[in-house]
């Protein structure tokens, strides 16, 4: 519960003091509490209607063809140790370790073909759609932070754009995006950084110091902002406003509750393993469902970053435990998404940084491979059931239909009603730029 003192002198007619209408998740309008009001939002489909996104990140390159592209006919030291099993869709097969996803294969789409991953051991690819090289002073801003810049939030006590990368080993991996020449402004709120939870509280502080206090910094700001090329300033608006918001409302805290869920929804998103493992990430498997409870108070884009799939040794071992909890988190959030009457309105993607070797090593792993990858998609409206693209009978190069990152991302932001052929963002020197490289647009297989 968080609760907020108010003046206890002030009453309104019913007799009920401020400070009651104030004790947020105790009573509150007609008698209910704040968890019981979203509830009942959530039934009657009131407040559901933003677009939204959720980037599922792979941290260290999953194996594509021990996932959707398995090659059966490619000699043994290729072909791998695990077996394709038949979709619901007609002529799609995937790995036997999703047997859930491929129940409902019909409410996705695979990607067999991407093709320009710029080999770097980062996130940063997935959060941006561009690579690392060549990128303007400041930074390419992440996907979030575009879409933070250029809608906005849609509730104060939300932020548009959450991540939820726990700490890793390997920190590259746990970028949930940067917000590049954009400026901390458009920076993801990371509950899993820092104390978190702890500082979304007020500790002493009444309702009214708290307008005090608004009302003597909006008194101090008496600068330019428009000579404040480093966009300082704006940040400083936009962490006062989010703080503010946060701390009157307990919209942000009771989405990242996840024990005020259904007890059996929360089963069915399962259990993980909290611990790190090397230099990658936990398995968190409350994150795909805290994803889904951040879009639903408000969020447009929620960034998670699931294990760790950097197997230059023992891939299939590993792949035997990571792949059933994939599957369960995955189908999970779709079939939550869809009883909720979401799926229509947000968008899912789940990827690596790149792709794995053919040739199976000498330790029983697959190295990096850049030249192709794969994706999972699902929700926001687009076409599903399908396969884009294909590779050779090994599995190294993209044969049909070669995919770019940034085609991807043109359909993710046409999902949210943004066109990337007319919508720019200015840059640190004030130059527009666009969203995406050029010649990307939405994919017509997908929109």
């Amino acid at each position: 519960m968080l609760t907020i003192f108010g003046n206890s002198r002030g009453q309104f007619c019913d007799g009920v003091s401020r400070r009651d209408f104030l004790r947020i998740g105790g009573l509150a309008l007609g008698g209910m509490s704040l968890p019981q009001i979203l509830r009942a939002e959530a039934g009657s489909n009131v407040g559901r209607s933003h677009k939204a996104v959720i980037m599922i990140f792979l941290p260290g390159g999953p194996s594509h063809q021990d996932m959707f592209d398995l090659k059966m006919d490619a000699p043994s030291e290729i072909r791998g140790e695990f077996q394709p099993i038949s979709t619901n869709v007609a002529g799609i097969q995937i790995c036997e370790h999703m047997p859930k996803l491929a129940r409902m294969m019909d409410r996705c789409t695979i990607i067999r073909s991407m093709s320009d991953c710029d080999g770097a051991h980062d996130a940063f690819q997935c959060m941006t759609g561009r690579p690392l090289k060549g990128q303007p002073p400041g930074g390419w801003p992440s996907f979030g932070s575009a879409v933070s810049k250029i809608q906005g939030a849609l509730d104060p006590a939300v932020p548009p754009f959450l991540g939820l990368a726990p700490k890793m080993g390997h920190m590259e991996w746990a970028r949930s995006g940067d917000p590049g020449f954009l400026g901390v402004a458009h920076a993801p709120f990371q509950p899993n950084k820092g104390s978190g939870a702890e500082d979304m509280t007020l500790n002493g502080v009444t309702l009214d110091r708290l307008a005090d206090r608004r009302a003597l910094l909006t008194g101090f700001d008496q600068f330019r902002r428009d000579i404040d090329g480093a966009g300082l300033m704006e940040g400083l608006d936009v962490f006062n406003q989010q703080a503010f918001g946060v701390l009157t409302s307990s919209r942000l805290l009771d989405a990242l509750d996840v024990t005020k869920e259904d007890p059996r929804v929360l089963e069915s998103y399962g259990k993980g393993d909290p611990k790190n493992r090397d230099d990658g990430g936990p398995k968190l498997m409350e994150h795909f469902l805290v994803a889904r409870r951040l879009v639903e108070a408000g969020a447009r884009c929620v960034t998670v970053a699931f294990s760790r799939w950097d197997h230059h040794g023992g891939n299939f071992s590993a792949l035997r435990q990571d792949l059933p909890l994939l599957d369960q988190g995955v189908t999970a959030l779709l079939t939550d998404l869809r009883q909720r009457g979401l799926d229509k309105d947000v968008s899912v993607v789940v990827w690596g940084e790149f792709g794995r070797t053919p040739a199976i090593n000498k330790d029983g792993g697959r190295d990096h491979w850049p030249r192709v990858s794969c994706a999972l998609l699902a929700g926001g409206g687009m076409k599903s059931g399908q396969v884009i693209g294909a590779t050779d009978r090994l599995g190294g190069e993209a044969v049909e239909r070669p995919v770019r990152f940034g085609e991807v991302f043109a359909t993710l932001y046409n999902n949210l009603g943004i066109d990337v052929s007319k919508t720019t963002i200015p840059d640190l020197s004030g130059r527009p730029q666009y969203l995406v490289d050029p010649g990307c647009v939405p994919m017509k297989e997908l929109v």
